[in-house]
């Protein structure tokens, strides 16, 4: 029997989670400064890292920096409206909300 060949067709992984070093690099700083800052940008907000690899999301590093300018992309709606799902959903179950729509619905009357 004749053992598999490899594939010589090989694809890039880009990776999700990445070491401090390349987190600090997303944000233009050296891995110094980014260790020395990295307390102000955790109390801002800034994505922790993984407790058992200490590598960083890259995605949510990104998702943070443009939540400091939300209106810059498109994200000003979206945060009110999710905003105005969360208030709603602390005073309601869907089960309670559901309720009351079916009951609106019954004293509106025949459309």
């Amino acid at each position: 029997m004749i053992a598999p060949t490899p594939s010589d067709v090989r694809f890039r992984v880009d990776p999700g989670d990445v070491p401090p070093e390349k987190a600090a690099r997303r944000l233009h700083l050296t891995v110094e400064r980014f260790n020395q800052l990295l307390p102000r940008l955790l109390a801002r907000g800034f994505p922790e890292a993984d407790p058992d690899t200490g590598c960083f999301c890259l995605e949510a590093i990104d998702q943070w920096r443009k939540l400091r300018t939300p209106q810059l992309f498109g994200l000003t709606d979206g945060t009110r409206v999710a905003q105005a799902e969360s208030a709603q959903g602390a005073t309601a179950s869907m089960g309670d909300r559901f309720i009351e729509a079916k009951e609106r619905r019954r004293h509106r009357g025949p459309a």
